[in-house]
């Protein structure tokens, strides 16, 4: 199994819908998909299961478990909910996640390990997706830990390239842990090629960090939008859409990618 998480401080990135129609293509691809939600807003749990059923799940039912040491989790499967798809399959996360991602999560002991120790517990998975908070706090520390790849969703703008440094350098810092995280590459996500400033943003991120910016860019369309209120990815809400063909090709580029890394190291 690979697992891959979706980091950026930044809200509003593209981290959560990127999980959600990420997942869609790969399910359509026939690959088994486990969803691990390390968001204590919940919005990917939202987007498959709906507001009030994910408000609703008591501490227990969701990776806040997992955080909590007064309590024990004797069936990690017991998290595992189904989707009412095909092939993807989730672990949600509601506001009881709150209380656990806290500041300096370095500091936590055997929390960081937390989601690594739920995920060696899977062998039915093709590939595990983390959607990760707005912060480098304890949640996206352990996604990191656990984690093979990091995507960083990029809106090209000033507001979402701030702070990539201080991203980059918590990869770093959880390689220590994890040896194997590697960072698969910026996403440039929200993008409007009509926007000069736009266009701009892409050629900078290219010219300073070269292929590892992924070559597929993700724009603002609003077939993803419909297919979030729809609680749908878009590949199974209009597998036709020029947002879906574009979600297929990110998901093609990202298993090339995986297959190049895993060639490399067979290697060496």
């Amino acid at each position: 199994m690979t697992t891959i998480c979706l980091i950026n401080q930044k809200g509003g990135c593209g981290k959560t819908s990127t999980c959600l129609h990420l997942a869609g293509a790969f399910a359509a691809l026939g690959r088994v998909v486990l969803l691990v939600d390390a968001d204590p807003q919940g919005s990917l749990s939202q987007a498959f299961l709906g507001s009030s059923t994910v408000e609703q799940l008591p501490a227990d039912h969701t990776v806040a478990a997992l955080f909590d040491q007064s309590r024990f989790v004797s069936d990690p499967q017991s998290l595992v909910v189904p989707t009412a798809f095909e092939n993807i399959m989730l672990v949600p996360a509601n506001q009881h996640l709150g209380a656990f991602n806290t500041p300096c999560p370095q500091n936590s002991g055997m929390l960081q390990f937390v989601l690594k120790n739920l995920l060696d517990e899977f062998v039915e998975f093709d590939l595990t997706l983390i959607d990760c908070p707005p912060n480098l706090y304890a949640c996206s520390w352990a996604a990191m830990v656990a984690a093979d790849f990091v995507v960083i969703p990029v809106p090209p703008e000033d507001f979402g390239t701030q702070g990539l440094r201080a991203v980059h350098q918590a990869i770093e810092q959880a390689r220590v842990l994890n040896p194997s995280l590697r960072r698969m590459g910026h996403l440039v996500t929200r993008c409007d090629r009509r926007l000069l400033i736009h266009c701009a943003y892409e050629k900078r991120l290219r010219a300073n960090y070269d292929h590892m910016v992924l070559q597929t860019v993700i724009p603002e369309a609003s077939a993803f939008k419909v297919a979030v209120a729809a609680r749908k990815p878009v590949e199974q809400h209009d597998p036709r859409s020029a947002a879906a063909g574009l979600t297929r090709q990110l998901a093609s580029e990202i298993e090339n990618r995986i297959a190049a890394h895993d060639a490399k190291q067979r290697a060496a």
